[in-house]
């Protein structure tokens, strides 16, 4: 039959299936997730290693890059990675592989690379044609006993191949080297801890299963990062942490202060956060000078070179050396906060979030099941050797016999077998023994190999029957670990330290991030602010929008944080640093804080917060409040006092002296002391004048002994004694009497 030009017949349906999209949606995504949660980006709690990592370190252990062995370039290495065993791209493995070998990502690094594999600064590794590597001695500890049956393998992506499904893992690599990825809907993230700490907890928990975490936490204090630095966290948040699986650790940076004679010094900073990139952290606190964010810093300077020497000069040597790197660590890298996340694959299969208990209680449970199983496996070759060695005894015993049958018989391995009953096997291993093995010695030494691995295989047996004997194995291995990367070793030793973040004021720390400058804050009437540089005395020179005017204007320091009071009784809180420039008119109000359009400002001035303020609306209701209860925190402000349409909050004059002048627009005064008025957080007040109509004029608070004085039109002061204010001295509330002779005609003591 020839080749066919028209497609098959296909029957008049169109091979086309309805699927349900919601369903094909969700088997799909559910299949990608378990993908990326298994396969990538999930280390499992046994060996502390993602896929990519296993496959590394097997393929470096098949290509033989032992510690004692040369290097490989690592090209070779991903080469036979991404060919065997790990279906990605080059690059992604390489990077894997890089990451491995750098002392201040890792630990405790898997990898010894030789060549340039990038540095704290953020520089990439050269190519991986140009980098060599092999394994560590941390490794080969992880790797210890794969030969022996201790972890299944399972088929590589093609199924030419097989690969560990774990590694033994005789090093807690979990925690000593941390982890951390972002799977679907779950994410990881575990800080590199301390291996000998690690393993006294083991120890301990061998000993008491039983311990909790505040136990535990006697031998594991905390993190161990490769780069130091401080933990500033208390106690009771790292136990937390630990008991829980999540939480997290605020790292800073470990800083001295450097004298450079005359009284002037400099701060160096010698180790900074884990996963802080230097280069970035130094172009960043750059960026926050230039900007004059960080007033209290003159320069910086990077004199790093193997270690790291990072140079703070102060603006002058008056400066506090505490609140300067209080102001650095709010808002630079210096302090950074490393979060714990311990989600892992618990025995490989299921994702949870382990505590530390649980974690190390995982990993000594499979070091367990790697000891049955290498202690099993060794057992079966002791059998088999066992086995062979009973016919070669045989065989010596009636060697020439054996000869005889060898080079008579046609078929030697059945009359043997028939002859002294010996295996397969056994018949085997005797024909294929070389002559120069029947020397007279070699009996002796057979029956010293089979009385030494009988005695061995005594003591595998006793071990696996009794869970003791297995435990006591475990404490010796992890014991050993111990010692291999004690706190004595290089190695081992703690970096990171802990301590208590010191105590400063936060509002000390606040003014140190803004950069001290007298300003002039002009208020205009219709709500326009803005702050002039310097403190003008001369207020004729500023200009308004057309039919707009000066309603107030008052010196002030970029520090200082102005309050601001309106008619709807509110008060609103703007730093002066916050406030437009003096270049054009500044801008309106509502566009800094949210205010109501239908209110107005009554004033405005700079915070104090040791004084009292003294509210009063038109209708004469008024108490008295402490300023430091009346700051905004936010833009919406804060109400303090309740006023309803058509009153309004018409004054609010700072206390000072014992008692109220107060004149209505009946040009009635009433003196009161200032002890009748209530002091409030917020309300309505009390009444503090009494009306027919109108409201309230002005308002005055004074020293009785001093006497109250006012000036008038043409600015002479005038005086009016304790004895002459007597008729105006009454009780809250009253009506008053019509103001003294003399008194402004404008009604305001001026």
């Amino acid at each position: 039959m020839g080749k066919r030009l028209l497609p098959p017949e296909s029957g008049g349906g169109d091979n086309i299936e309805p699927v349900d999209l919601k369903k094909a949606l969700e088997e799909r995504y559910l299949a990608y997730a378990l993908s990326t949660i298994m396969h990538r980006a999930l280390p499992d709690v046994r060996d502390g290693l993602k896929p990519v990592h296993r496959r590394i370190m097997h393929a470096m252990r098949l290509l033989r890059l032992n510690p004692d062995q040369g290097f490989a370039k690592c090209a070779r290495i991903v080469g036979e990675v991404m060919g065997k065993f790990h279906p990605h791209g080059d690059q992604s493995i390489y990077d894997a592989l890089v990451r491995l070998a750098q002392d201040f990502s890792m630990r405790y690094p898997l990898v010894d690379g030789q060549g340039n594999f990038g540095n704290i600064d953020g520089d990439n590794a050269a190519a991986m044609r140009y980098t060599e590597a092999r394994m560590t001695e941390v490794s080969t500890l992880l790797l210890e006993g794969i030969t022996e049956d201790a972890v299944d393998f399972r088929p590589t992506y093609n199924e030419e191949d097989e690969e560990p499904a774990v590694l033994p893992g005789a090093f807690p690599n979990l925690l000593a080297n941390g982890s951390s990825g972002i799977a679907v809907g779950m994410a990881t993230s575990i800080p590199p801890h301390n291996a000998a700490e690690l393993c006294d907890a083991a120890l301990h928990l061998i000993e008491h299963p039983d311990a909790p975490v505040t136990k535990l936490m006697d031998f594991v204090q905390g993190p161990d990062f490769p780069t130091g630095g401080i933990i500033v966290d208390s106690r009771a948040s790292i136990l937390d942490a630990y008991e829980t699986g999540r939480g997290g650790f605020r790292v800073r940076a470990k800083w001295s202060q450097e004298d450079q004679g005359r009284g002037t010094w400099n701060i160096v900073v010698t180790e900074i956060p884990y996963g802080v990139q230097k280069a970035r952290l130094i172009e960043k606190i750059a960026e926050l000078l230039m900007a004059r964010k960080l007033p209290l810093l003159e320069d910086i300077r990077d004199e790093s070179a193997e270690d790291i020497r990072v140079v703070l000069v102060p603006k002058s040597r008056s400066v506090d050396p505490g609140i300067m790197m209080e102001s650095l660590f709010k808002l630079t890298e210096l302090e950074s906060r490393f979060p714990l996340n311990m989600n892992v694959l618990s025995r490989g299969k299921v994702p949870n979030v382990l505590s530390l208990k649980g974690v190390l209680k995982e990993w000594l449970e499979h070091r367990r099941d790697v000891l049955i199983r290498r202690s099993k496996h060794r057992l079966g070759e002791i059998e088999r050797r066992l086995e062979i060695l009973a016919g070669y005894l045989i065989a010596y015993l009636n060697i020439d016999e054996v000869i005889r049958i060898i080079r008579e018989e046609d078929e030697p391995k059945q009359v043997m077998m028939a002859r002294w009953s010996l295996t397969d096997t056994q018949v085997e291993a005797i024909l294929n023994m070389r002559l120069r093995a029947l020397r007279k010695l070699e009996e002796f030494e057979i029956r010293e190999e089979f009385n030494g691995l009988t005695g061995e295989k005594k003591q595998i047996e006793a071990l696996l029957a009794s869970d003791a004997k297995q435990w006591a194995t475990i404490k010796w291995e992890v014991a050993n670990v111990r010692q291999k990367y004690g706190p004595d070793t290089e190695i081992g030793k703690r970096r990171t330290e802990f301590a208590d973040a010191p105590e400063h004021d936060l509002t000390d720390i606040a003014h140190a991030m803004i950069e001290r400058e007298p300003v002039t804050v002009v208020v205009s009437e219709k709500g326009w602010l803005r702050a002039m540089k310097g403190h003008l005395t001369d207020h004729s020179a500023l200009t308004f929008k057309e039919g707009d005017s000066l309603k107030l204007a008052f010196h002030a320091q970029t520090t200082d944080k102005v309050l601001v009071f309106t008619t709807g009784g509110k008060f609103y809180t703007i730093g002066a640093d916050r406030l437009p420039g003096g270049r054009g008119h500044g801008e309106p109000i509502r566009i800094i804080v949210d205010m109501d359009n239908d209110q107005d400002i009554v004033t405005a001035f700079v915070h104090d917060p040791k004084r009292k303020l003294l509210l009063v609306s038109h209708d004469g209701n008024g108490f008295i409040v402490p300023e430091e209860e009346v700051v905004a925190n936010t833009r919406k402000g804060k109400q303090v006092m309740n006023v309803k349409a058509p009153d309004e909050a018409q004054r609010c004059v700072s206390v000072a002296g014992d008692h109220l002048a107060i004149v209505g627009e009946n040009r009635k005064m009433l003196v009161f002391p200032l002890a009748e008025i209530p002091e409030m957080g917020r309300g309505k007040g009390v009444r503090l004048q009494k009306y027919k109509d109108g409201g309230v004029l002005d308002l005055k608070t004074f020293t009785l002994a001093s006497g109250l004085s006012w000036q008038d039109s043409a600015d002479r002061t005038f005086t009016k004694s304790r004895d002459e204010l007597a008729e105006w001295i009454g009780a809250r509330a009253s009506a008053g009497r019509m103001v003294p002779k003399g008194f402004p005609r404008t009604g305001k003591f001026g």
